[in-house]
């Protein structure tokens, strides 16, 4: 992924941009062997318990980011706030928000996954400091773009497949058209579209300066297609 010739501006405050991780519930600090059990069903009950367990664990990480954020950018107390409530932990910048999740995995819920959303990104002065890129370095291997007034799936496939090949588009998708999958010449990330949100999944992680330059090749590529539909979503 190459980096951005020009500083992303408008479409940057819609962005998120999302980093997982996956574990064994049995190797959170809070789990005893010789008292719990691991879960075998997502509920209410199971994922109350998962609270429990992962609580130490996130409300650490949770410091960690409070003071590396700090340091990196000087704030003040007013300009950043943790809150823990597990499974949750919210850090609140001036400049940012991250969302650090614990869940269950629903097809495995002995397994555990944690979620790191970055949002609400002040502008695209900001992707372009080094000490974001350096505290969120190779941290996210996708990103959400909510699409403000959404779309029709069977109109973007229709679009694409309307002018193949230009601005390097191509698209895939079920017979259902509950979503379709394009990809774009020169950008290594398939994009999904399911008429609320375009979604950009990564083959790696990379830093928000990388991923958003991806994202702005895939801007490019629909305002180049001269397709209202594709032009009018970002």
């Amino acid at each position: 992924m190459s980096k951005s010739a020009g500083r992303p501006q408008p479409f940057v405050s819609r962005l998120s941009l999302v980093g997982r991780r996956t574990g064994r519930v049995k190797t959170l600090p809070g789990f005893k062997k010789q008292h719990h059990t691991v879960p075998d069903a997502v509920n209410a009950a199971t994922a109350a318990f998962l609270g429990k367990l992962c609580a130490g664990e996130l409300a650490a990480e949770g410091e960690q980011w409070f003071q590396r954020a700090k340091a990196a950018f000087g704030y003040k107390r007013a300009e950043l706030t943790l809150e823990v409530a597990s499974p949750i932990a919210v850090l609140a910048a001036k400049d940012f928000t991250l969302e650090i999740a614990y869940a269950l995995e629903p097809a495995d819920p002995a397994g555990y996954g944690v979620t790191h959303t970055l949002h609400n990104l002040s502008g695209g002065e900001l992707i372009e400091r080094s000490e974001f890129e350096e505290l969120f370095a190779q941290m996210f291997e996708g990103m959400v773009f909510g699409l403000t007034k959404g779309t029709q799936v069977e109109a973007v496939i229709d679009a694409v497949e309307a002018q193949t090949g230009v601005g390097g588009l191509t698209v895939s998708y079920p017979s259902d058209y509950r979503h379709c999958v394009l990809a774009v010449v020169g950008v290594d990330a398939a994009v999904v579209c399911d008429g609320a949100t375009l979604e950009m999944r990564f083959p790696r992680p990379g830093s928000p300066r990388e991923l958003v330059a991806a994202f702005a090749a895939v801007r490019s590529a629909f305002v180049l297609s001269k397709d209202a539909v594709l032009a009018g979503l970002l």
